[in-house]
C-alpha cells in the first residue's frame, strides 16, 4: 500500500515539495539532468492528485516557462520523468500523474481513479503484478507493463452522493424510503 493522500485532506504543498526533493535526489544519483523544464513539468503534474494531459501541461507551461513550448517538448519531458519513475502514464485517460510510491524502487502500481472527482490514488500491488506476469508467461506472452487502472467512486464522493459501496447493504428499501426490516 502506498502513502497516497489523494482522498484524504492534507497539505498538498508538502506533496509537491516531497516529489521535487525526491526527483532532485534520483537525478543526482542517476547522474541525469533535471532541467528547469523537467522540474516545472513535474511540479505541474503534482499540482493535484488528478491526472493531467500533455496538452493541459503545455497550456500551464505557457507564461511560466521562457522557452518554446510545443507538444514534442512536453512529451520529451514526460518521457524523461517516466524513465526516472517519477510519473506514471494512465493509459485509460491518456494522462499523467506523479508517482506517490517514491520510496519503493521497482514497485507494482495500480490506480484507483474516481469517475466523480477525477482524483487518482496509486497503490502498490505486487501480487496482482505477479499474477499478470505468470498468466502472460503461461500463455506465451511477454508483458511489457502491467499497471492496473480501476475506475470507480472514491469514498468521499460516495459519501457526498450517498451511494453505498459495492457489497454494502443500504438500509433503505429501493422504492419507498422506509427503513429496511
Amino acid at each position: 500500500m502506498s502513502d497516497s493522500m489523494a482522498y484524504v485532506p492534507h497539505n498538498h504543498l508538502r506533496c509537491i515539495e516531497k516529489a521535487l526533493d525526491h526527483a532532485r535526489l534520483v537525478c543526482r544519483i542517476k547522474k541525469v539532468r533535471f532541467t528547469p523544464l523537467r522540474e516545472l513539468v513535474l511540479e505541474l503534474v503534482w499540482q493535484s492528485h488528478k491526472p493531467v494531459g500533455a496538452y493541459a501541461l503545455m497550456e500551464s507551461l505557457r507564461g511560466r516557462y521562457e522557452g518554446k513550448v510545443a507538444p514534442p517538448t512536453v512529451y520529451r519531458a514526460l518521457d524523461f520523468l517516466q524513465e526516472q519513475e517519477l510519473v506514471h502514464r494512465l493509459a485509460t485517460l491518456n494522462a499523467y500523474i506523479g508517482c506517490s510510491c517514491i520510496t519503493q524502487k521497482g514497485h507494482h502500481p495500480s490506480f484507483f481513479i474516481c469517475s466523480e472527482c477525477q482524483n487518482a490514488m496509486e497503490v502498490d500491488t505486487p501480487r496482482i503484478s505477479q499474477a499478470i506476469r505468470e498468466t502472460a508467461g503461461v500463455n506465451g506472452f511477454s508483458a511489457e507493463g502491467n499497471a492496473v487502472e480501476v475506475m470507480g467512486i472514491c469514498n468521499p464522493c460516495r459519501k457526498l452522493n450517498r451511494r453505498p459501496a459495492q457489497g454494502e447493504l443500504s438500509n433503505q428499501w429501493p422504492s419507498s424510503g422506509m427503513a429496511a426490516p
